[in-house]
């Protein structure tokens, strides 16, 4: 059993269910400053307030299962990422500050307002940085990285987080839709659509420039039988916006989220085809980067044990604060 691989798979997902969980909260942060009021900034911070710190626990999950299954992987990447890594984790602190204080003040509302929204669009755009960086490959020297402080600071990362900001706002609309009350709730479609468009041109874009200038992505996609093979993503890519687009129109909130974590699931699948078995880009595979096999054995027993608990819980907590807001109700 490659338990290697198995580990590449968990951590893949841990950080796959934390863009997706915590992707439409961040949106919800990008959108605070076009609300309408501070009655309506009150219920989108509301609507996420009982489960975004529950969404940071995959983070948590990812960063440290790198750490403690692939310490080669871990120990090139960060140097790679210190910087964007860094003003990341300033904006989710920001955002966690400005929960806490917002609805304590009103003097310094304002302030934490601001703050929340500084924090998610920083957390947002970082995060986007480092998934260009990581899909057009890390410079390195043996088992190290040979790269330098601002390798991350180029323009293929910089439209990455461009993307990411897109697709995350369009998340945060569609969550919208279905929390807030139907009195607020009308012109977030609108916003919906917009946003929607300038995520699919990103991948559209995305889509056309990496092959273009990385050969060995350019090969995995367009090599017989590859081109074949792998002509279900796209073809799954334009099924899954045509129905977005369709569900905005029709007024199915539910739907239109459910098709806009589609488009999640079918990039990250993208990412996969583009850069397995490569854990550092392209560079390292999972299994040059592995701890010992006796070391994987045992922290996949705790994460046989543990998973189904963390997804037990975030799939309780969803339940238990299901359905619309109500004016005036909410995190105190």
């Amino acid at each position: 059993m490659d338990y290697a691989l198995i580990w590449y798979g968990l951590i893949g997902l841990a950080v796959l269910i934390y863009v997706i969980l915590d992707g439409f909260d961040l949106g919800i942060g990008i959108l605070f400053p076009s609300a309408h009021s501070d009655d309506e900034r009150d219920m989108m911070m509301n609507s996420v307030a009982p489960v975004w710190d529950g969404n940071e626990t995959w983070l948590v999950l990812g960063g440290g299962g790198l750490f403690a299954v692939f310490p080669l992987a871990y120990a090139v990447i960060m140097p790679a990422l210190y910087a964007p890594l860094i003003i990341m984790l300033l904006g989710l602190i920001l955002r966690g500050v400005s929960f806490e204080y917002r609805f304590r003040t009103k003097r310094g509302k304002f302030l934490w307002d601001t703050s929340f929204f500084l924090g998610s669009l920083l957390a947002t755009l970082m995060q986007g940085v480092m998934l260009g960086t990581l899909l057009q490959g890390i410079d390195v020297d043996g088992r190290q990285y040979a790269g330098s402080w601002f390798g991350w600071l180029t323009p293929f990362s910089l439209f990455c987080a461009l993307g990411l900001l897109c697709a995350y706002t369009l998340l945060g609309a569609c969550w919208l839709i279905m929390k807030l009350p139907t009195d607020l709730m009308g012109r977030y479609y609108t916003i919906a659509k917009r946003w929607g468009l300038a995520f699919v041109a990103c991948i559209a874009v995305t889509s056309i420039w990496l092959p273009i200038t990385n050969h060995l992505v350019f090969e995995r996609w367009f090599t017989f039988p590859n081109v074949f093979l792998f002509l279900i993503i796209p073809v799954a890519a334009a099924a899954c916006v045509w129905q977005l687009f369709k569900s905005l129109l029709d007024h199915k909130a539910l739907r239109a989220y459910l098709c806009g974590i589609g488009l999640f699931l079918i990039s990250a699948l993208g990412f996969g085809v583009s850069t397995f078995p490569y854990l550092v880009p392209f560079a390292l595979t999972y299994s040059e980067t592995a701890a010992p096999e006796s070391s994987l054995k045992f922290l996949l027993v705790g994460a046989v044990i543990l998973l189904p608990m963390i997804i037990a819980y975030t799939a309780y907590s969803y339940w238990v604060f299901r359905g619309k807001l109500k004016h005036g109700e909410g995190y105190h």
